[in-house]
């Protein structure tokens, strides 16, 4: 027997009997095969037991940032390994303590793992402390983890009263499976392992949730338990801040302390309720935009949420987009009406509706737009990911020569807004298509040809700096995406401009020239500030519920001393606020004023006002801000005049 193992460098070691991973490692140098926890073979995935008898291409995957310099992209498949060993010790001391439990599926990623888990009386997160207990024990012990291959029916008998892993069994199309075993425990599933508990280092549990079996509502909710695990002690405790973080700007639980919205699986999964709080800031941010988006030029219509399904065959929609639109709807009369899952094809009508001239061009419809989308439940999350959204959308019908000019005014409207937003941290992508990916992409190499170059030369002309990008345009024309960072640092699209050369053809449309003729307009696409449903998810976490005044559901609290002494006084201060417009409450509870000045602080409302003897007879307030221990007394009219200009700025410093 001989055969060559290459190396990631390209440099190959030649051996005459099979070895294993970790001999290999220890071959290229001893260090080596002590930091080893697995390797890719083949670009697979294997332990450090598993034996080489052939040709191969191996990478060694370590814990020691030194040694990954002979893999330096593998680093995180290494932390890979060391998660699943986590999970796979979790698992075996919560079948330890609860001898019923049955497990479900088990990952391990760059988020950290988590375990799928059922029993009568689900595991609550206030047992996590003691499981942890368990695995610190385990962990300590350095007890041997046994990879082996089992006969299939050996573990269907081991599984035959967990329905979930028989259920993990059958897809599996083999007489073999590679296990691992922990003392009596046994599971499967796993790439690779550590070879002993020992090898776990920094650990821990996270929380608890529930989730269907498979993803599908159809199935029985399980348990998930959620943990994190990493081979240096910083690392976990930068990851533990980390997470820290996205807790506290989380917008699910920032919406249910405010009392924003709520979403309930029972009555709909991915379909949110706007409370009255939610609901104020979501119509603020509404109006906002109408009036902006009018006074810019755009007419807003209303078009109903049902189409007849041909209008999506016209479109490419059902084509392209069939598995995320919900099922139609036959109503027995050969008609099938569809939830819209975009607002193009309505608003293509709306401009079939007349014959159109180059003197109505450009012809800009805009309207909030009600869309269904059929996203999987397993995706599904707070505001972000709904199954019903409302999208700021607009659609401008154009003459070829007046492209560039209406792109640029577009993006003029985008920035103007994001400036009243305060949102400062975005860049500009270019998304093009991938010509080799024909299924995506409308077949038109000419079309996309000419609107791509369209598109970069409007960039261009206007001296932005953008990055380009394959792949990610819309399968009917290139599009300008413009990237925020969220809260948390993750690269979102927020609003878009796509030209478009299809759609206007296959519906058909035309305009009549100065030449009398008919011509084909093009379309832009463009959407301003995305769904209200994500755009609001996002502002809640960059302000962290604190919202500007002039968004903020309730901008200001007021608090009277005495409710019998000065209540008719609170009264009449919230109808003076009132009537200019500005949304006041009284608190009228029957609590200490304390009290009630720390929950004005904890429901973040902007302005606090305190009601005494003193402000009474001086017809003022006592004014403290939020986020500060300032307290200012001052006349009612000059507080009146502090707050108008707060909201007319938009809350912006340099009011």
């Amino acid at each position: 027997m001989s055969f060559s193992v290459t190396l990631p460098d390209g440099s190959k070691k030649d051996f005459d009997k099979a070895v294993s991973v970790k001999e290999v490692a220890s071959s290229i140098a001893t260090s080596l095969g002590k930091a080893a926890v697995g390797a890719k073979v083949n670009g697979v995935v294997k332990p450090l037991d598993y034996e080489i008898d052939n040709d191969v291409e191996v990478a060694i995957l370590t814990d020691n940032d030194v040694e990954v310099a002979i893999l330096t992209d593998k680093d995180e498949e290494g932390l890979d390994i060391l998660r699943a060993t986590a999970a796979f010790a979790l698992e075996a001391v919560a079948k330890n303590k609860y001898p019923e439990l049955r497990l479900g599926q088990h990952v391990a990623d760059e988020g950290g793992f988590y375990v799928d888990t059922d029993k009568d009386d689900q595991i609550k997160v206030t047992e996590l402390p003691e499981l942890e207990k368990a695995m610190e024990k385990l962990i300590k012990s350095g007890q041997a983890i046994e990879h082996v291959v089992m006969d299939k029916s050996e573990l269907e008998d081991i599984f035959k009263d967990d329905p979930y892993k028989t259920d993990l069994l059958k897809k599996i199309d083999a007489d073999k499976v590679d296990a691992y075993k922990l003392g009596d425990f046994v599971d499967f599933g796993f790439d690779a392992l550590l070879p002993n508990t020992g090898k776990i280092k920094h650990f821990k549990l996270l929380s608890v949730a529930g989730a269907y079996w498979l993803g599908k509502s159809s199935n029985p909710m399980l348990q998930r338990i959620f943990g994190t695990a990493f081979f240096k002690e910083a690392a976990l405790k930068e990851d533990l801040k980390r997470r820290a973080e996205i807790k506290e700007r989380d917008h699910r639980t920032i919406g249910r302390d405010l009392d924003l919205f709520f979403v309930d699986p029972k009555v709909g999964a991915g379909l949110p309720y706007w409370m009255p709080k939610g609901a104020t800031i979501r119509r603020v941010v509404e109006r906002y935009i109408i009036d902006r988006e009018v006074a810019d030029g755009y007419q807003h219509v209303y078009t109903p949420v049902l189409m007849n399904l041909d209008a999506y065959k016209t479109s490419g929609h059902w084509a392209h987009y069939r598995d995320d639109m919900f099922p139609p709807m036959d109503m027995g009369d050969g008609e099938m009406l569809e939830l819209r899952p975009m607002n193009c094809p309505s608003h293509i009508q709306i401009y079939k509706h007349h014959i159109r001239s180059y003197r109505d061009l450009p012809l800009r419809v805009a309207e909030l737009g009600m869309m269904h989308r059929y996203e999987k439940s397993g995706a599904l999350s707070g505001l972000q990911r709904v199954r019903e959204m409302t999208l700021n959308d607009g659609h401008t019908f154009v003459a070829l020569d007046q492209v560039q000019t209406e792109f640029a005014k577009i993006l003029k409207l985008i920035m103007d807004v994001y400036k009243d937003f305060d949102i400062t941290d975005y860049y500009f992508r270019l998304s093009y298509r991938d010509p080799k990916n024909t299924d995506k992409y409308f077949a038109n190499d000419e079309m996309w040809e000419r609107s791509q170059k369209m598109l970069k030369g409007a960039m261009d002309d206007l001296g932005l700096d953008y990055v380009e990008a394959e792949g990610e345009a819309a399968f009917y024309g290139p599009k300008l995406d413009i990237q925020t960072k969220t809260a948390l640092g993750n690269d979102e699209t927020m609003s878009t401009i796509q030209l478009d050369f299809m759609l206007p053809e296959r519906f058909g449309l035309t305009y009549v020239g100065q030449d009398g003729e008919e011509h084909r307009p093009v379309m832009i696409h463009r959407g301003i500030v995305g769904t209200m449903e994500r755009f609001i998810a996002y502002l809640t976490e960059i302000y962290k519920g604190a919202f500007p005044t002039w968004l903020a559901p309730v901008q200001v609290e007021i608090i009277p001393v005495n409710l019998d002494a000065h209540g008719e006084y609170a009264e009449k201060v919230r109808q003076e606020l009132a009537k200019r417009g500005f949304r006041a409450e009284v608190d009228t509870r029957n609590e200490k004023m304390g009290y009630k000045i720390r929950e004005s602080q904890t429901q973040k409302v902007p302005y606090t006002l305190v009601l005494g003897d003193d402000e009474m007879k001086a017809n003022g307030v006592n004014v403290r801000p939020y986020g500060t221990d300032e307290e200012n007394s001052m006349s009612l009219d000059d507080f009146i005049k502090e707050i108008d200009a707060d909201v007319k700025s938009y809350s912006r410093d340099e009011k």
